[in-house]
């Protein structure tokens, strides 16, 4: 597929301006002026819309396959939300606008529905309060650790420790770094797949400020130590934050907050309907419990007596601005219209049926790849290539096999515990006739790299892009074109 410069024709144009009608303003000054043309493309509209439909064919989202990458809930979304989310009450609503206005409210509706969404999301996760301001879940986590810091801060505890599992995702011991803390890993058990209870244990201390975990774990594995892990860490005035990433698992069947976790975050974007990949974009608000509610960001929507709805600045614990504005408030409009529309019944379906394709994909592979932990998974299994490692075929080889017969890859080499791992998730969305056409294919490709193991050094054979080095595209990185 060729670059948009190498289509532009001298003197071509998509678009004419008629001349202008009006006195022109001064002169632009020199010093302004450039010393050489801008080589700006010279395209008619067909060159352009057929060199970008071109390059949307390149793409692979979850509207044109299956798109089982573990870990990241790479579901198809209803398109009401998005319906929604672009009603021009939302879409068109400036940030700057105040809240009252005499004779006529402007940011009412926006505020309500935050509101609205706060309360709901304390529901299903058993927390007291939300802040919807995190733009992604590595801010949310990054939100919640500087909320512990402030925590402890407050009560004067000097902490200088989290302790994270070995099998986390890696913004977290990222987050509470650049909190100031020191992470300390915990090992996995390496029979049930859950957190070592005896190491913990044997690593909490006076100085440790959280401990912070996942859970369901990327293993895909549930911990159903939790309130014990919570007991740990309470009994020596530490915390407990739950990364809220695999919330898809549990809606409706287990509320962190019930267990006595102290804050976590939600990933909006990947539980409640948006088109999730490539970056973004996305949410991440944070919840905590009643002893952590002070040290919220700043501002807070309070609802008055007359049912109308203000921002709250007048916090004077809290830890301040995380975010501009209201957050990613179009992310928040696709949350709320998702969550209405399911009720309280669809959210504990979109689990069921999560754990259950899940598990259909974990039983039908397991014979024929490694299964590190033998055990009912939630919404992601995780299994492993070493079997294929031993015929020299690894995880990169059966992604790019996967990418040939026309599905995404799942997530490889994470968690980092398991060689060769394979983490799958399909998600709720998907159909039986789809997982039993990604299962045929790896079977397929697990026969082939029994019988002919050398072919996979060339695959992907039919991608616009086929086999790069990706060594050296990282190291020795070139994004530019040179005109």
């Amino acid at each position: 597929m060729s670059v948009v410069f190498e289509r532009s024709v001298p003197g071509r144009r998509g678009v004419r301006l008629p001349g202008c009608d009006v006195p022109l303003a001064e002169a632009i000054p020199e010093k302004c002026l450039r010393e050489r043309s801008a080589e700006l493309c010279e395209l008619s509209e067909l060159d352009v819309v057929r060199h970008f439909t071109g390059l949307s064919r390149l793409n692979f989202g979850v509207d044109t396959g299956f798109y089982p990458l573990g870990s990241c809930t790479m579901k198809y979304n209803p398109r009401v939300s998005e319906r929604i989310a672009g009603l021009a009450g939302f879409s068109q609503l400036h940030p700057f606008l105040p809240q009252l206005r005499s004779g006529g409210m402007l940011t009412q509706g926006a505020l309500q529905l935050l509101y609205e969404l706060e309360h709901v999301l304390c529901e299903i996760t058993g927390m007291e309060a939300f802040t919807l301001q995190p733009l992604a879940g590595a801010h949310g986590e990054l939100t919640g650790m500087m909320l512990i810091a402030a925590y402890h801060r407050d009560k004067g505890n000097r902490r200088q420790t989290v302790l994270i599992p070995d099998e986390a995702h890696g913004t977290n011991p990222s987050s509470a770094a650049i909190t100031g803390y020191r992470t300390v890993p915990v090992p996995t058990d390496t029979t049930s797949g859950r957190l070592d209870l005896e190491a913990l244990e044997a690593l909490i201390d006076d100085e440790t400020a959280a401990i912070m975990l996942t859970n369901p774990n990327t293993l895909g594995i549930f911990n159903s130590d939790i309130e014990r892990v919570v007991e740990l860490a309470h009994a020596r005035d530490a915390l407990v934050y739950y990364d809220g990433a695999n919330l898809n698992a549990i809606l409706g069947k287990f509320r962190p907050g019930d267990a006595g976790i102290d804050v976590m975050h939600v990933n909006v974007h990947k539980t409640c309907a948006t088109p999730h990949g490539g970056g973004g974009p996305g949410a991440g608000p944070v919840g905590v419990r009643k002893h952590l509610v002070p040290f919220l960001p700043i501002s807070r929507i309070q609802k008055r007596q007359d049912n109308s709805y203000m921002l709250d600045y007048d916090q004077p614990k809290s830890i301040g601005y995380v975010a501009p504005f209201y957050g990613n408030f179009s992310i928040l409009v696709r949350a709320y219209a998702y969550i209405k529309l399911l009720g309280g019944e669809g959210l504990v379906e979109v689990s069921e049926n999560a754990v259950l394709n899940a598990n259909y994909v974990m039983q039908a592979l397991k014979e024929r790849y490694a299964l590190p932990y033998d055990r009912t998974c939630m919404h992601e299994c995780v299994l492993s290539a070493s079997r294929q490692a031993e015929k020299g075929v690894h995880a990169i080889d059966i992604a790019k096999a996967l990418i040939d017969r026309g599905y995404h890859p799942p997530t490889v080499y994470f968690p980092l515990i398991v060689k060769e791992a394979m983490m799958i998730e399909p998600t709720e969305t998907e159909s039986k006739e789809t997982l039993d056409a990604f299962i045929s294919a790896m079977l397929e490709i697990a026969d082939e790299a029994e019988q002919n193991p050398d072919a996979f050094a060339q695959l992907p054979k039919n991608a616009p892009v086929c086999r790069p080095d990706e060594v050296k595209a990282a190291r020795d990185m070139d994004v530019c074109y040179d005109i």
